[in-house]
């Protein structure tokens, strides 16, 4: 598997997760995706006791996950705060252009941030699992995703020009 074909199925992976919080799910009482969040982290925390043998390993592992899924909670609620931000903003008549680049710029790099702790997660969690343990997992966490963003998450990624 390719380096850009991991960053995608990573980035799958946590768009599925990313997708339990959202804020159509609240109404089970806990808000802001509360019991989706538990109930994402108990089915990858399942999907890596399957496929890691080493359960020193899987500790590991079942860490640096959790550790993403609390980066995406944090980015995703930066990313409601800007927006609310914009559309306040946005009813103010005499709001200034530079007033809103101020918001954007604040929304861009945290979303660089974000994706640059994700990225270095991806890689903590990928020195702790053999290839094996790595293509396993990454392929159920690419059809865990997948049932929250619809068939094209399943589809086999383009082989890479070499």
């Amino acid at each position: 598997m390719t380096y850009r074909s991991l960053v995608v199925l990573i980035g799958v992976c946590v768009t599925g997760l990313a997708g339990c919080s959202s804020h159509h799910h609240g109404s089970y009482g806990q808000g802001e995706g509360g019991y989706y969040w538990s109930k994402a982290s108990q089915d990858v925390s399942g999907l890596i006791e399957k496929h890691v043998k080493n359960p020193e390993a899987a500790k590991q592992v079942n860490v640096v996950m959790g550790e993403m899924i609390t980066e995406i909670k944090s980015a995703r609620e930066q990313h409601r705060q800007s927006h609310r931000a914009l559309y306040e903003l946005n009813a103010n008549y005499s709001a200034s252009p530079e007033a809103f680049t101020k918001i954007l710029d604040e929304l861009n790099n945290n979303r660089m941030r974000s994706s640059a702790k994700m990225l270095g997660l991806r890689f903590k969690m990928k020195a702790l699992l053999t290839a094996e343990e790595w293509t396993a997992l990454s392929g159920e966490l690419k059809r865990y995703g997948s049932r929250y963003y619809g068939k094209e998450a399943e589809a086999p990624p383009t082989p890479a020009a070499h």
